[in-house]
């Protein structure tokens, strides 16, 4: 009797993670321009799965639930705009064809350059030692958050967090004009992984 196929086992399953997630960083280190970007991101992420996007989602759920209420319940929609309302856009302007009206200038190219050289770190920091779902510990599942805030902090110029979200103490992300500000947005200098420091929010002043 024949095995029953895992769902999420592919081709890409016996690749070495870290090989694959340098290739594509070194594709995505390409692009000089917004729309060259968008392009490879959504290039990329059409390679994940309804099952890769379920594993995703559900990661992303328990991270939640994790949190006390109520901020539970307040953050739970901004970080599903994050990532999941960012990955409708990218394919959506990526199927109107808009990326190939898109010649703007990658904004701050050597920021974008420093964010593609910590991919392979970050993809690779997660403390999953008391995750229980192996699922929940794929690499690749991790570079998926990347290319979402690629998409959404190089080739949109919004902050990786969207506008809106809101943080303990009563902040939240503001836009002030064509600006944007963040509390965050220079606390985890220490973390070299984290996207904050290469989101183009400006640090908001505390109160």
């Amino acid at each position: 009797m024949d095995a029953v196929k895992d769902p999420h086992e592919s081709s890409e399953a016996i690749e070495d993670p870290s090989t694959a997630i340098r290739a594509v960083t070194a594709r995505l280190a390409t692009a000089r321009t917004k729309g060259e970007l968008g392009k490879l991101l959504a290039c990329e992420v059409q390679t994940y799965s309804l099952f890769d996007l379920q594993i995703i989602g559900g990661r992303l759920n328990s991270e939640i639930e994790r949190l006390p209420s109520p901020y539970r319940e307040n953050i739970r929609p901004h970080f599903r705009e994050q990532l999941f309302g960012k990955h409708h856009r990218l394919l959506a302007m990526e199927k109107s064809g808009a990326f190939n009206r898109v010649h703007t200038p990658i904004t701050e190219p050597d920021r974008f350059r420093n964010f593609c050289g910590i991919l392979d770190t970050g993809c690779f920091s997660w403390d999953d030692q008391s995750e229980r779902n192996v699922y929940f510990q794929n690499p690749k599942n991790r570079l998926f958050s990347y290319l979402i805030a690629a998409f959404t902090m190089f080739v949109l110029d919004e902050p990786g967090h969207p506008v809106g979200m809101p943080f303990p103490g009563g902040f939240t992300v503001e836009r002030r004009g064509s600006d944007y500000y963040c509390l965050i947005r220079d606390k985890e200098k220490e973390i070299t992984w984290s996207i904050c420091n290469f989101c183009p929010a400006k640090q908001t002043e505390e109160r």
